[in-house]
């Protein structure tokens, strides 16, 4: 028999859901059932919310690891079929160690929050951030050619350089970043960790370098030539929201 408002699959009084209200944020709300929602309805809506939060990073709002590994494995299939190379970078707060010593946790949790505030406003709604772990973030950049890449990169690095960080009333801290990235590219077929591992070396490079740089991998030459190329991928695909790239130096030698 079809159940009805009025005698539903599941009594919303019988289900223990103080800790995930809690957990949401609805400690004040109506329970069990808020006005205009059916039992069934809020009931999605917990659900809803639980999901959204198992998938975020707590303290920047970030997607999380967890998150950003499901991404990068439908990227990879993406890149496959599309034939469009997406470009994964990794990002390193430099001596964020230094912060926590000399300033506390507290203070390191602000430089966190603010770099992944910084961060967001230099990607498209199309790329996925996340917090990776720790103070490293991961960025991946779908339908991003290597003419774009170090371009997009440098950007990303000028512009934390450029965003001081406020601890308190009259400190202010000056951040920088280290970036490494790689390609997954259609005719070499990649794994999530291959990808990750990739542009975990051009970071350690990145760092091992100097800090405060950009280290981004090598594309290898393909088995087939530049006009099988553009018989193979047709149009080339020029990414919007990034701004004017045209007139950026890729070699910028700034560091």
């Amino acid at each position: 028999m079809p159940h009805t408002a009025s005698s539903p699959l599941v009594d919303l009084r019988d289900l223990r859901l103080d800790t995930a209200l809690s957990l949401l944020g609805h400690v004040d709300s109506a329970y069990p059932s808020p006005a205009g929602h059916t039992p069934s309805q809020y009931l999605q809506s917990v659900i809803d919310g639980l999901c959204d939060l198992s998938l975020k990073d707590p303290l920047t709002g970030l997607a999380n690891r967890r998150h950003f590994q499901a991404v990068l494995e439908r990227e990879i299939d993406r890149v496959t079929r599309s034939g469009e190379a997406a470009l994964l970078l990794m990002l390193d707060i430099d001596r964020f160690k230094q912060v926590n010593d000399t300033y506390g946790h507290l203070a390191g949790d602000k430089v966190l929050q603010n770099v992944a505030s910084t961060l967001s406003n230099c990607i498209r709604p199309m790329d996925t951030l996340a917090r990776y772990g720790g103070e490293e973030f991961a960025v991946v950049l779908p339908a991003c050619q290597a003419a774009f890449g170090k371009a997009v990169a440098e950007r990303i690095r000028r512009t934390i350089a450029a965003t001081p960080v406020r601890i308190d009333g009259s400190t202010m801290l000056d951040v920088t970043i280290s970036i490494g990235g790689a390609y997954a590219l259609q005719w070499i077929r990649s794994t999530t960790l291959l990808w990750t591992d990739r542009a975990d070396h051009e970071l350690y490079r990145a760092k091992s370098e100097g800090r405060n740089r950009v280290c981004i991998e090598e594309q290898p030459d393909s088995t087939v030539t530049a006009e099988e190329k553009g018989m193979l991928f047709g149009p080339l695909y020029t990414p919007s929201g990034w701004g004017d790239l045209s007139s950026m130096t890729l070699n910028d030698s700034a560091h």
